[in-house]
């Protein structure tokens, strides 16, 4: 069957009933299993950064950026099946969800492989400059907002961390061959060493992303550069 071809839009995307209620969906499945918030916020907020990430280097085209949130807006839909290969199924949810609208199968293509190498937990890595964009977004958020376990009495090690987060910030300086993740973390709550327990592989994953993208990672946790 031939596909009409048409272009695709984050925002389109981001509006459409049958997109959101995907998102919802595996967010609820994290939901079941007691894992942080992983929805339309989450998917929206990957989006926004790795656009950001892409339009500061310069040297990207409009439609190469609009694929990164693309790529951001789908990059957990897969967790709908199940958290295990979830790039993976993200993925190939992606394709059928992007040819039915029309988008061409060269920038499908595209968004696929961006997907499919976000989570380092499946040995993913970055193989691509709009993937690489995406897997730095999606490592950078840590937020209390994510956290919707109400008993602090019960948070495990993820839940600490992202609570722990009184800001986050994501920069490119100017002047410097930097990305740089900037945190400000309530040690009463969470400790840096419990940080780079759970992140510390989330961490290599985004300074090979970093690298793929012309420079290096560096990750500052109160005021203090760690990597």
């Amino acid at each position: 069957m031939t596909v009409s071809e048409t272009l695709v839009t984050y925002a389109s995307l981001r509006a459409d009933e049958s997109v959101r209620e995907m998102l919802m969906a595996a967010d609820a499945q994290m939901a079941a299993i007691g894992y942080t918030e992983h929805g339309v916020r989450h998917a929206s907020k990957v989006a926004e950064t790795a656009e950001r990430i892409l339009a500061e280097l310069g040297r990207y085209d409009e439609r190469e950026i609009e694929l990164a949130k693309i790529a951001g807006l789908l990059h957990d839909v897969g967790n709908v099946i199940s958290r295990a290969t979830h790039a993976m199924s993200s993925a190939l949810i992606a394709f059928d969800m992007l040819r039915e609208r029309g988008m061409p199968l060269a920038e499908v293509t595209q968004v696929m492989a961006a997907i499919g190498s976000h989570d380092e937990a499946e040995a993913g890595e970055p193989t691509t400059d709009i993937g690489a964009a995406v897997i730095i977004a999606d490592k950078a958020d840590v937020a209390r907002e994510r956290v919707r376990n109400p008993v602090m009495a019960a948070f495990d090690i993820h839940d600490r961390i992202n609570y722990a987060a009184r800001n986050t910030q994501l920069s490119l300086p100017s002047d410097e061959s930097l990305i740089v993740l900037e945190m400000e973390i309530d040690t009463e709550i969470g400790s840096v060493m419990e940080y780079f327990e759970i992140f510390l592989d989330r961490m290599v994953i985004s300074r090979k992303s970093a690298r793929m993208l012309g420079r290096d990672f560096r990750l500052i946790i109160n005021d203090v550069p760690l990597m």
